[in-house]
């Protein structure tokens, strides 16, 4: 679609006008809860630890860089944001542009925009009233009573929510999830006989995401948002364990209209556990799909030492655009696009 236009980009105006308008709400929350705003490297080392997310590399010509002559953009600004922590700096936040390989459907685009925000001597229970209050105060920024995703719509004045990730198994799919967390054949079992397909090749997590797909997530967030908190250790590359169950990591999602909107943790400060969830995550993705990302040395460095006690979380600007104009697919909040989209 010719999206500059003049008739075509009429039809997405408003849609724009309202990301503005929220951009600028994030900023003033934030200037006005002490944040300072950063700028981070868009150009990465290493651009994620996760083994199901693919960053886009670049070649760099000409020049050696650490025998690799090769960066990634970032799918996060999350590892050089908890460098400045280590640096000195204790409440800071970015919006920032990020980029996803294999990325594209009316909820994704390969290049989107993300708010980071980082506080030490906090945790996932700070970082969830932040974004609590973050919501209410965007929408009370933009007039927005209602946020709504088709014929879905979700109070974010009321109270939000709460829902462990083991109590969503067993209420919404009739699963006891944290009696299979080190049996992949027991897990399985316990799925089919949910009436959820399942297949012999499937790893745990495989097993783990159908459930969250089919029976919990497209039913979050009706009516007021929810935080799904409290991940398997296995699904929280970056967060630390809990200190009452260490097979569980604090870790949190929220979700509106059954979308997900932010993903946040405790900080993993261990730097040692660090490096043993990134051979984990790397020994996946290359058995996966053929490709191995780098450490990045200089966030363990920075992590050894020593990243206070910290709370972070990502939340997806785009998605959050979505839920407060109204729009039906990403690419209608964002003011361009070389991609399109598909359902």
């Amino acid at each position: 679609m010719n999206w500059w236009l003049p008739h075509k980009f009429e039809e997405k105006r408003n849609f724009l006008m309202q990301r503005a308008a929220l951009q600028s709400a994030i900023r003033t929350f934030f200037t006005r809860q002490g944040f300072v705003e950063v700028t981070t490297p868009v150009l990465q080392v290493c651009p994620v630890m996760d083994a199901h997310i693919h960053g886009f590399a670049t070649t760099l010509k000409g020049v050696d860089l650490r025998d690799k002559g090769t960066l990634y953009l970032q799918t996060s600004p999350e590892f050089d944001m908890k460098k400045l922590l280590v640096a000195g700096m204790p409440r800071i936040f970015q919006l920032c542009p990020v980029f996803r390989n294999a990325e594209g459907s009316r909820l994704h685009s390969p290049e989107f925009t993300m708010l980071e925000w980082y506080r030490t001597h906090s945790d996932y229970n700070d970082i969830m009233q932040d974004t609590i209050e973050l919501i209410r105060h965007c929408a009370n920024a933009l007039n927005v009573g209602i946020l709504r995703h088709k014929d879905m719509v979700c109070d974010p004045f009321k109270e939000v929510q709460k829902l462990s990730v083991n109590d969503a198994f067993i209420e919404m799919a009739g699963i006891q999830l944290d009696a299979y967390l080190d049996d992949t054949d027991a897990f399985s079992g316990a799925i089919k006989a949910q009436g959820i397909r399942v297949a012999d090749d499937d790893r745990w997590d495989d097993l783990f995401f159908r459930v969250m797909a089919e029976k919990i997530e497209p039913y979050l967030g009706m009516d007021v948002p929810t935080i799904l908190y409290d991940y398997p250790v296995c699904m929280a590359s970056l967060s630390r364990r809990k200190p009452e169950d260490p097979r569980f990591a604090e870790r949190f999602e929220l979700y509106v209209c059954g979308i997900e909107l932010a993903n946040a943790f405790s900080e993993l400060t261990d730097a040692k556990e660090q490096v043993s969830r990134y051979h984990q995550e790397m020994d996946i993705k290359e058995q996966l799909y053929g490709e191995r990302y780098p450490l990045d040395e200089e966030f363990i460095a920075a992590l050894e030492h020593g990243l206070p006690e910290s709370g972070g979380i990502a939340l997806g600007v785009d998605r959050l655009a979505m839920l407060m104009s109204g729009a039906e697919t990403i690419d209608q909040v964002l003011w361009t696009s070389n991609f399109g989209t598909k359902s």
